[in-house]
């Protein structure tokens, strides 16, 4: 006798049935899977800010020296919800003389509406 020849005594062993017929690991009892119970990663600044960005080329619409405020971009349609503010960037074309009123404005946008002779006013 040696060791390639050892065996269990009969009946100590269970057969290889004893563990058909259940669920996989760690959904026992209904519980969540463990790659669910992890939380999300990362960090949320809860002091940040959501500012809305409107291009120049969507103030065209109004008249040449009107004034031109949140309230009056909310009325057009141009801004649904202002959320913390609304920034006016330079892109596209500015053929008019308004005087706008935002929260920011982009350095080129500044330019571009001083440039026709209206004002970027900062509120």
């Amino acid at each position: 006798m040696d060791l390639s020849n050892l065996r269990p005594a009969d009946g100590s062993k269970q057969s290889d049935n004893f563990r058909r017929g259940r669920t996989r690991p760690g959904f026992e009892g209904g519980q969540m899977p463990l790659y669910r119970r992890i939380p999300k990663r990362g960090f949320t600044n809860r002091n940040s800010k959501t500012i809305v960005g409107i291009n120049l080329s969507a103030l065209e619409r109004f008249e040449d020296g009107a004034t031109v405020s949140v309230e009056t971009l909310i009325e057009s349609g141009i801004v649904k919800n202002p959320r913390d503010g609304v920034k006016i960037l330079g892109n596209g074309e500015l053929t008019k003389k308004l005087t706008v009123q935002a929260n920011a404005f982009s350095a080129k946008a500044a330019e571009k509406i001083e440039a026709l002779g209206g004002k970027a006013e900062v509120i």
